[in-house]
């Protein structure tokens, strides 16, 4: 099992955002920390922000902050958000034709497993994996507007 690029890059894009503190992020400053395509994660700030995990702020100042507080961002609900669906096995999807369906175990011990998975991460919220600026390569650049160092950065 792999987690798309996108639910990645939501998580990798929250992250950043908790770690700048009050101070506004850009799509263009993410990209360039992770160097990862400005389009794509164009996307996902717009489902990031739809979904009121982040807020944009319109105008020449203007960026993406954290919608709601680290504590209260489950990182279960992000990869449930962000994934196009959990079919482990062709049983799990839509249209399945397999032919042991009625039969098979396999079903059940991933239908467990699935449920154990998404329960871990239902247990950590994006409050337990906030890196510190530093801790990105080079860190996040100081405030645009004050030119002053972010929390220990």
């Amino acid at each position: 099992m792999r987690l798309t690029n996108f639910s990645d890059y939501a998580l990798r894009m929250l992250m950043y955002a908790a770690s700048a503190g009050d101070r506004l992020i850009t799509i263009e400053e993410v990209a360039r920390t992770f160097n990862v395509s400005k389009a794509h994660l164009n996307k996902v700030a717009n489902t990031l922000t739809r979904s009121g995990y982040l807020k944009a702020v319109r105008g020449r100042s203007g960026g993406l902050a954290l919608g709601r507080q680290p504590e209260m961002i489950r990182i279960g609900d992000i990869v449930r958000l962000t994934e196009p669906d959990f079919a482990l096995v062709e049983c799990f999807a839509t249209g399945n034709q397999c032919v042991v369906t009625g039969s098979c175990k396999l079903s059940g011990m991933f239908g467990e497993a699935m449920v154990a998975f998404q329960n871990v991460l239902d247990g950590y919220t994006l409050a337990d994996i906030i890196l510190m600026p530093h801790d990105f390569l080079g860190g996040p650049p100081a405030s645009r507007s004050s030119g002053v160092a972010l929390n220990g950065g």
